[in-house]
């Protein structure tokens, strides 16, 4: 019965590809004129959103956003998520309708297309660096005091297929306490059994993420950065180990 699946899985890996580029292609005059300054970052992130959208659906994945509080549209936030697929990204960009900047690896602005646009939209950290992680706080602050959020997958990478959830880094604690805004934890539950980075597994169905409520930072400290990491990481660990679905 693997066998069969073999050809499907392949092909399902290229398909994904197709529905990365094609709206970037598509769409590639106009995200230009977005990226062209800072100011219009907001219709850049309503292009990304429909570009996360034609991906998932594409895919046959069946979303579900699940809400135990709604951000307010006018205020700024730190969005945290389990990191376990390619697909997080685009499921982060349909769950949260508050325009935010990703932090994320320098590595990703290679891909060829996506790339272009990651490099110019996104904040980019090399971890090795300690400079670099320096320079994320002093982006990031620009991007907050222009009304943005941040987002930011704070295992730090993708860990290994067997482990439900990796130790959280502090950086997005840090950067929540000294900005004061609250951290919003999320939970992804399928999209290791959809898309994982094991080549032949995955297939399409549904897609769900659950909006936790809000950690408010205003009465923390500097100190209090571990204690919220901790905090946040037990949220989303205890409704992984509750709803996971196995790996298949």
């Amino acid at each position: 019965m693997a066998i069969v699946k073999y050809p499907f899985w392949v092909l399902y890996r290229i398909w994904f590809y197709v529905l990365v580029a094609l709206p970037i292609i598509v769409l590639f005059p106009i995200l230009l004129i977005s990226i062209s300054r800072e100011k219009w970052y907001p219709l850049f992130f309503k292009l990304a959103r429909f570009w996360a959208k034609f991906i998932l659906v594409g895919m046959g994945f069946n979303y579900k956003v699940i809400k135990e509080e709604v951000p307010n549209p006018k205020k700024s936030y730190m969005f945290i998520a389990n990191h376990t697929s390619m697909t997080d990204t685009m499921l982060m960009l349909v769950a949260v309708k508050n325009p935010f900047v990703f932090v994320g690896k320098k590595e990703l602005a290679n891909i060829p297309l996506f790339g272009f646009f990651y490099k110019r939209t996104c904040i980019l950290v090399d971890r090795s660096s300690a400079k670099s992680r320096q320079a994320v706080f002093l982006r990031a602050q620009r991007r907050l005091k222009q009304g943005l959020s941040i987002c930011i997958f704070p295992e730090g990478g993708v860990p290994e297929e067997h482990i439900v959830l990796d130790d959280f880094k502090d950086g997005a604690f840090r950067l929540a306490i000294n900005h004061k805004i609250p951290v919003v934890p999320i939970t992804f539950y399928d999209n290791k059994k959809r898309f994982s980075y094991t080549f032949f597994s995955g297939g399409p169905g549904r897609m769900r993420a659950k909006i936790h409520q809000f950690l408010q930072t205003e009465h923390l400290k500097i100190e209090d950065t571990k204690a919220l990491n901790q905090e946040a990481k037990a949220i989303i660990l205890t409704e992984l180990n509750k709803n996971l679905p196995k790996v298949e």
